[in-house]
């Protein structure tokens, strides 16, 4: 972090924070309205451009990740100096962006993330999202942050300025990046696993996942990325174990009925070099949707605030397996099975696009919202207009109840 003129090195840490927040920053948190777009968090953000004008963009909230990224259409009109290689695009980072009114500056990062795109596309950070820029951990590390599911909110603030609430527990806090692990158990045996809340669905190292799923044979799980699994429409989707694990303590809660799907070993050791330290997976925000989440990164704690009661029924949808495209369309990549039998009959290949649901245009939404329509009650019926080589016909679909909750939730919820 570089906010003052002093040479860092001859500078305590602790002015070094006070410089970060003693100019231009207000003295109290801001709160901004947040959508939770297939359980991303995703606001609105402003970005100077060097005319002196503001342009309002979309961010995307996503503290698993200490890599800022924004799309080509933001880097050009910054007119960032962009670099290419065969794989991606990269360029020095914005100076700053701009949190209702509050200035949260990116001096502290050294490269930024471009992805390469068409022009048609530049406005794509990552297809089935419309957020041009996301919020890394190592921007979020030097604030207090608060994500309030159930109210659809963020809050960002100087440390200190932020009251939370809620049972807290201590975390590790990686200091180079941010990344978050939390002390965690499964069946009494101790494990990290990290908070991700830019993640939409939760994952468990493949070792701990076939081990689980061998003991625990009543433990719900399927085969394809339906719902909430459907993180991004990689080719490997439709072959995702996906499984609810009983139990899990989680620093100071105890979740039950977790979804979580298997991470392949090469993504594992991955996010596992990148955390620091020994990780058996990690929770996104499919198993917090229901709290306010507090990070106070100065003390490594987090609050997790209950905020209410609802099951939300991520995976009682038509069981397809989508890719959104840069395009704005959105590909058939499967059709999951449900009790041994596919899940939508009918002429369904991989390869064909999903062009309407009930008569209404899927082409440029969200992932988040294309998933939306396909929910609902399970046993509803679903009419989907389906493409293939040009020629478009209608199918009907049912809405399927996949994963079905733990034998001892039925039990608890008769009782009741």
């Amino acid at each position: 972090m570089r906010f003052c003129a002093v040479p860092c090195a001859f500078v305590p840490c602790a002015f070094l924070l006070l410089c970060a927040f003693s100019e231009g920053q207000p003295s109290e948190p801001v709160t901004v309205p947040a959508a939770i777009d297939h359980n991303r968090v995703v606001i609105n953000a402003d970005i100077r451009l060097p005319d002196g004008s503001t342009q309002r963009i979309h961010a995307w909230v996503d503290n698993g990740n200490p890599d800022l990224n924004l799309s080509r259409r933001l880097a050009t009109l910054l007119g960032l100096a962009v670099s290419c290689d065969d794989h991606e695009c990269s360029s020095p980072p914005p100076k700053e962006i701009v949190i209702g009114g509050m200035t949260i500056p990116l001096a502290g990062i050294k490269e930024v993330k471009i992805p390469l795109k068409p022009v048609n596309a530049a406005s794509v950070l990552a297809p089935g999202m419309s957020a041009e820029i996301n919020l890394p951990s190592s921007i979020l590390r030097h604030y207090d942050v608060l994500i309030d599911f159930p109210g659809h909110k963020f809050s960002i603030g100087a440390p200190g300025t932020i009251r939370f609430r809620g049972p807290s527990g201590k975390v590790q806090i990686n200091a180079e990046n941010g990344l978050i692990q939390v002390p965690s158990q499964i069946e009494n045996k101790k494990y990290n696993l990290a908070l991700d809340v830019g993640s939409c669905i939760s994952f468990l190292s493949d070792d701990l996942f076939d081990k689980f799923a061998a003991a625990h044979p009543d433990w719900p799980h399927m085969t394809g990325a339906v719902g909430s699994a459907n993180m991004w429409g990689l080719d490997e989707e439709p072959k995702w174990k996906v499984m609810r694990v009983d139990r899990i303590q989680y620093g100071p809660l105890f979740l039950a009925n977790v979804a979580l799907v298997d991470f392949p070993k090469d993504r594992m050791d991955f996010f596992e070099k990148r955390a620091g330290v020994a990780t058996a997976g990690l929770i996104g925000s499919n198993a917090l949707i229901n709290y306010r989440i507090g990070f106070d990164y100065a003390h490594s704690t987090v609050y997790f605030d209950f905020g209410r009661t609802f099951n939300f029924p991520d995976f009682d949808v038509i069981g397809l397996t989508l890719r959104p495209e840069d395009d704005g369309r959105f590909t058939i990549l499967g059709v999951a099975e449900f009790e041994d039998k596919p899940s939508v009959s009918g002429d369904v290949q991989p390869g064909d696009h999903l062009v309407a649901v009930d008569g209404i245009p899927v082409a440029g939404s969200t992932i988040g919202q294309v998933w939306a329509a396909l929910g609902g009650t399970p046993g509803q019926e679903r009419r989907l207009t389906i493409e293939r080589g040009g020629r478009q016909f209608i199918l009907a679909a049912k809405v399927q109840h996949f994963l079905a909750e733990l034998p001892d939730e039925k039990e608890r919820k008769k009782k009741k």
